[in-house]
């Protein structure tokens, strides 16, 4: 599957030359709720709910779309645009969550690639090369 060069359309945000780490997107979410004092209602349940939601929210923008146009989907602004809204939240109530449980989402990541890779081996890349009977 082939990656998009984000700033290559006018659909989405400015390219930012530095991106904020993970941990400090997880500091200012936590910021975020703590001044509106969101923090009692920001349990695992409610987190996840609302990760639910999000991801529903951002399928509904596909939902009726051939493969075709979902694929072009970042062509138009208006649409790119309601994309990019979509993942943002769904990153944040995911990093949100991953807060108030503890979990390391690049590590947790990480590891399940690693599962993955001894689940799913590449075909025939465990055989090593053929060898002739003499």
């Amino acid at each position: 599957m082939g990656r998009r060069d984000p700033g290559r359309h006018s659909g989405t945000p400015e390219r930012v030359t530095e991106h904020p780490d993970l941990a400090a997107l997880q500091r200012r979410l936590a910021e975020f709720a703590a001044a509106r004092n969101w923090q009692p209602y920001h349990t695992p349940k409610n987190l996840v709910a609302a990760l639910s939601v999000e991801a529903s929210e951002l399928v509904e923008i596909f939902q009726w779309l051939t493969p075709e146009e979902s694929a072009r989907v970042m062509d138009d602004p208006g649409t790119a645009h309601r994309v990019t809204d979509e993942v943002a939240d769904v990153l944040a109530y995911l990093l949100q969550f991953c807060e108030v449980l503890g979990i390391d989402p690049l590590a947790a990541l990480a590891a399940k690639i690693d599962r993955n890779e001894h689940r799913f081996p590449v075909p025939g890349a465990g055989d090593g090369p053929q060898q002739a009977d003499a």
